[in-house]
């Protein structure tokens, strides 16, 4: 009997799914909104369970097809207490069905299944890494006490440098004075906004903070040149653990590059494939060889 390997690459905007036969042949893939560990259990477990049925309805698999899939998931926020467990008491009619962090497909995918890291540079900020077949993290324990280098990371930076400027404990710069133009120029409306605002909100400020600094702001210069160097120490880090190579990903990671030294860049492999090409090896599809790899 053919065999079929199902990947779902759950994320906190968009999730993903992709079905394949065991020479890697792309059958059916489907995308749901988001589907992660924050939206609760049971709404994670209903996405989850109408995303891979409208992938193998597309593949038109029969009922001894599906009982013979081999699936796994990569689910963002996985790691809180409880969640895993619970994932594994949910049902799902396929033969077997792994879970594990979205960031651990990610760095699948990228080194076609074999080891390496990634570094995640977005909102938050994460490296995941795999030597001799064991995965482990670096930092990535959240906001505002790790993420460093991130977009939130970025965006709180500049808040305090606005704020700072308004009171007059600092010069005033274009970046500064577009940050706070967003309140009016008014303390108490910044100070109202941190009282409610999460990471994705202080990220909404890094295109801003990174737009300023290719302009030659002096702060937004600092701040980006200190996140360069959190995500330079990541590398080097990465490298000190053992990983044999490693890949920049994540929404902000081609504008951070070029503030990257030349040396820590030649140091970064492409990606060879992406999270869902990892949620598939991690189900079971045959990885590539070592000896396939740049």
């Amino acid at each position: 009997m053919t065999q079929f390997f199902l990947g779902v690459d759950a994320g906190g905007s968009t999730s993903r799914c992709r079905l394949v036969d065991g020479t890697g042949r792309v059958l059916a893939g489907a995308q749901a909104g988001p589907a992660n560990a924050g939206l609760g259990l049971d709404a994670l477990h209903a996405t989850l369970r109408q995303l891979t049925e409208d992938t193998v309805h597309a593949a038109g698999l029969d009922a001894a097809q599906l009982a013979s899939v081999r699936a796994a998931m990569g689910i963002a926020g996985i790691s809180r207490p409880g969640v895993r467990a619970a994932l594994e008491g949910f049902a799902f009619p396929f033969a077997s069905t792994l879970f594990d962090t979205d960031a651990v497909i990610a760095n699948l995918g990228a080194h076609g299944g074999g080891d390496g890291a990634v570094l995640i540079i977005g909102t938050g900020s994460i490296a995941q890494v795999r030597v001799g077949g064991q995965s482990f993290r670096i930092g990535g324990y959240g906001f505002p006490i790790s993420d460093e280098g991130s977009g939130a990371a970025l965006g709180l930076s500049a808040m305090r440098h606005a704020l700072r400027a308004l009171d007059g404990r600092t010069r005033a710069t274009p970046l500064s004075t577009a940050v706070t133009e967003r309140f009016d120029h008014d303390t108490a409306r910044a100070i109202a906004w941190m009282d409610q605002a999460t990471p994705r909100d202080y990220g909404s400020f890094a295109p801003l903070v990174m737009d300023y600094a290719e302009a030659d702001d002096t702060i937004a210069r600092s701040i980006v040149e200190d996140a360069a160097g959190h995500i330079e120490r990541f590398i080097e880090t990465i490298y000190e653990r053992g990983a044999p190579r490693c890949a920049l990903l994540g929404g902000l990671s081609a504008k951070m590059r070029p503030w990257l030294r030349a040396r820590t860049v030649a140091r970064l492999s492409e990606p060879l494939g992406d999270a869902l090409d990892g949620a598939l090896y991690l189900a079971g599809l045959p990885a590539r060889t070592a000896e396939t790899l740049p």
